[in-house]
């Protein structure tokens, strides 16, 4: 208030304060007027949300479950390691019942006893000889156990660009949209912003499990190995014990 004179009230631009400034003030307030899928048919509408690069990201996510579910299957230690198997094994050797036959027999089983097999036909000839046939087959059962895994890999490593690009392609339509029409049709603009978060969510929702699965798998196919060898090498000490007490 002035000294001696009248009061005057200060003007305040009410508008400015209440209003943000423009493009961001339309793309809020206008988003009021998109809606996320709801409920009821949540997957196809998300899907429809995202456009086109979800096909191939659902696609990815198809084949990494199905890879982690066979792959899941194929490694139980029943089945690449069976301790049965094993135990004949052993009891076999010390009996000396080791016929041309049952060791062909060997070869269409277990991963464990195709390299049992392949160590025993070369018993006879020493343990330098055995250990380079469990080696040769170690080897190619590695190459097995690992099947589909480097597939599972990319899985990981490609959705989430594939999601990356959905941002990409998202935020050009939302600029595209700005050049066309301005920041007017925040309908428009939402849209655009949308499809690029559900496309990114949507290859980081694939490509982590995918990710866990894959190092999950590959410690597992590199424990049944080590655990295969170290039963290996027992039983080409065991046949290098007995032929040296039959020589005695």
């Amino acid at each position: 208030m002035a000294e001696g004179g009248d009061a005057k009230p200060e003007l305040v631009n009410i508008r400015c304060l209440s209003r943000p400034e423009p493009f961001l003030g339309h793309l809020v307030f206008g988003l009021r007027g998109f809606r996320l899928p709801q409920k009821g048919g949540l997957m196809i509408e998300y899907l429809v949300a995202g456009g086109g690069l979800m096909v191939p990201i659902v696609l990815c996510s198809v084949i990494a479950a199905g890879i982690s579910l066979e792959r899941l299957w194929s490694l139980r230690r029943q089945e690449v390691r069976p301790h049965r198997a094993l135990l004949e094994l052993q009891e076999r050797i010390d009996r000396e019942a080791l016929p041309d036959e049952w060791l062909k027999e060997l070869r269409v089983k277990s991963p464990l006893e195709r390299v049992a097999s392949q160590v025993l036909v070369a018993r006879d000839s020493g343990r330098e000889t055995m250990r380079h046939s469990l080696t040769a087959e170690i080897a190619q059962i590695a190459h097995e156990l690992e099947r589909y895994l480097s597939t599972l890999g990319s899985m990981a490593a490609i959705t989430p660009l594939l999601g990356l690009l959905g941002t990409v392609i998202g935020m050009i339509k939302v600029f595209s949209a700005i050049q066309s029409v301005g920041v007017g049709e925040a309908a428009t603009l939402a849209g655009g912003i949308s499809e690029a978060l559900i496309t990114t969510a949507a290859g980081l929702s694939v490509a982590i499990p995918a990710l866990f699965m894959h190092r999950f798998l590959s410690r597992r196919v590199d424990d049944l190995l080590i655990d295969i060898e170290n039963d290996m090498m027992l039983l080409i000490e065991r046949c290098v014990t007995r032929a040296s007490r039959g020589v005695e």
